[in-house]
């Protein structure tokens, strides 16, 4: 490994820590609170905005990319811009709230840098499309599924290493950038939470998560129906939850606690222990997509496709249980 790397990537990590370290101390003197409430999941006002540290970090590193490798700036810069205006929307709805429509424009516009830059490396226009739509989802899932301490960070840290592993260098740095920058937050956020991620946060990482997603299919030959399994318990636990609220006609965008972890944490379970079980599951679906990265295409599509029925049998018959 070059000696920059060996000092570049403790330093992302010592960065991310510091950055925390600040934003608990700006969200104490602001007074930005979350309170608990009904449609929360913690009982005591903890401070929010965290993820500011993530974002700060990933976009330093980003500008750090575009000084080493001049003929990637366009296309950092534009991920950088898309991430700054995932992470401006949030940051201001953090402070005031803004309306769900306001946001899902913001995040359509930065999944769209995201969806010019697969188009330009592939060509190809209904991949863009896919890398639209699939941004701007994951962009809100992450948001979702940001309830309990450390879940979003620790499964972003999984997905972050585990296309770390397969995409050759330079661009494996990038996984390894979002890993140590989540890891740098983590303790501030679980197992105890001084600080929670926020809107800033967890819509950037869902933003950062499907970028990298994004470059992955494009830089590696990797199916993109297998480059989807790091990512099963949100996009299953997300997906079908929200499924569930529009066929029973409830207000899908409203904040809740119907999604399997957090059915959990109300059943009795600690969110250590919840958050735990996710990040178990998760070393399994990196597993089994690290594992099967090699085959070939139509063989690595139906071990992701039996991967999600998999894991979607394991939610309903966990949800089941939580019901009765």
């Amino acid at each position: 490994m070059p000696v920059a790397w060996m000092v570049g990537l403790p330093a992302v990590l010592a960065l991310a820590a510091a950055l925390t370290w600040g934003a608990r101390h700006y969200a104490l003197r602001r007074n930005l609170m979350d309170q608990p409430g009904e449609r929360r999941s913690h009982g005591v006002a903890t401070p929010r905005g965290g993820g500011i540290a993530i974002v700060l970090t990933l976009l330093l590193a980003t500008g750090v990319a575009a000084l080493a490798w001049p003929g990637a700036r366009l296309q950092l810069l534009v991920f950088g811009l898309g991430l700054v205006l995932v992470a401006g929307i949030g940051w201001w709805d953090d402070h005031r709230p803004l309306p769900a429509v306001r946001r899902l424009l913001v995040h359509l516009v930065a999944a769209a840098l995201v969806a010019a830059l697969v188009w330009q490396a592939s060509g190809n226009p209904w991949q863009a499309l896919l890398a639209l739509l699939f941004t701007t989802s994951l962009i809100n899932i992450w948001n979702f599924m940001d309830g309990i301490n450390g879940i979003a960070t620790t499964q972003a840290i999984l997905a972050g290493l585990a296309f770390a592993v397969v995409m050759p260098a330079p661009f494996a740095l990038a996984g390894l950038v979002l890993a140590l920058a989540c890891l740098g937050f983590l303790p501030f956020n679980y197992p105890r939470a001084r600080i929670f991620m926020g809107d800033v946060g967890s819509g950037a990482l869902g933003y950062a998560i499907a970028a990298l997603v994004c470059l992955a299919s494009v830089v590696t030959e990797v199916n993109w129906l297998l480059l989807l399994v790091p990512l099963t318990a949100f996009l299953v636990d997300a997906g079908f939850t929200l499924l569930s609220r529009m066929l029973s006609g409830q207000r899908w965008m409203e904040p809740h606690t119907q999604h399997l972890y957090q059915r959990a944490v109300k059943g009795g379970l600690s969110h250590t222990l919840v958050t735990g079980m996710y990040f178990v599951f998760g070393l399994f679906s990196i597993t089994v997509f690290n594992a099967c990265s090699d085959l070939q295409p139509r063989w690595e599509a139906a071990v992701a496709v039996a991967w999600m029925i998999f894991a979607t049998g394991l939610w309903l018959l966990l949800r089941k249980g939580m019901r009765n």
